[in-house]
């Protein structure tokens, strides 16, 4: 479950990390990225970054991996800037799959309602 103290943490870098995907990546690969979690270590050494992209296409999903890996050292910088930490957690980035899991169910009613 976590402490207040990892989940406290985990929420100021889900919105800063948003803020900076927003004002400052340039990065064309990242432009439609929506944080949707952060994960903290109990030890505060690595955050996961749960992310979510609207496009299904595979491709899409690997340009936007490498487009967060390529801008992780400019996020950290800035998160040192804006979070009063002693150590900046390493960033992890993830894919979130709840959201495709969601489509796949709503699609399955979908389909069950039209079979009644």
């Amino acid at each position: 479950m976590g402490s207040y103290r990892d989940r406290r943490v985990g929420t100021e870098i889900l919105r800063e990390v948003n803020k900076i995907l927003q004002r400052r990546v340039r990065d064309p690969r990242v432009q439609d990225v929506t944080i949707t979690g952060v994960r903290v270590t109990g030890d505060l050494s690595q955050a996961i970054v749960y992310y979510s992209i609207l496009s299904d296409l595979a491709s899409d999903g690997k340009a936007v991996q490498i487009g967060l890996k390529k801008a992780t050292g400019l996020i950290k910088r800035e998160l040192g800037e804006r979070l009063k930490l002693y150590k900046i957690p390493e960033l992890i980035f993830e894919r979130d799959s709840s959201v495709q899991a969601g489509e796949h169910i709503d699609k399955l009613l979908r389909d069950l309602k039209k079979e009644l």
